[in-house]
């Protein structure tokens, strides 16, 4: 998932492979594999082009990181505590950012003009997309 995001547009097997071969040595069916594999889970879609396919994600990295946080902190014993230990990992510029995001979120705005992004009905698997592996 992070190639496909790091691209933006819809990539080919190909494509991905290319790019992971520069940093370590993959076999073209490993990474269609697991674009396969993404796609049954819901993470990608793919539309034919000739006889491969373009896969594209479904969400964004920012909406699948948001799903992560809802998902830990709503399976949380201690919502409040889990918040406040989290808050004191953040940096002073992730605690800004932070501040920020209320604000805008309580005005009802999004950076650039954006519509803010409803929950997702079905959060996702922490261990899902951002393994290597596709597990």
């Amino acid at each position: 998932m992070t190639r496909v995001w790091k691209w933006n547009r819809p990539v080919t097997v190909r494509e991905v492979l290319e790019d992971l071969q520069q940093e370590r040595s993959i076999a073209y069916t490993t990474v269609m594999t697991v674009l396969d594999n993404l796609h049954q889970k819901g993470w990608v879609r793919r539309e034919a082009e000739g006889r491969a396919y373009r896969y594209e994600a479904v969400s964004t990295r920012a909406a699948y990181a948001a799903a992560l946080m809802n998902e830990a902190w709503s399976q949380s014993d201690n919502p409040a505590a889990a918040l406040v230990a989290f808050f004191g990992m953040m940096s002073p510029q992730q605690r800004e950012a932070l501040s920020d995001a209320v604000r805008m979120v309580e005005s009802h705005e999004s950076p650039a003009g954006a519509t803010l992004p409803a929950p997702p009905e079905n959060p996702p698997n922490p261990g899902g997309p951002d393994r290597a592996d596709g597990r």
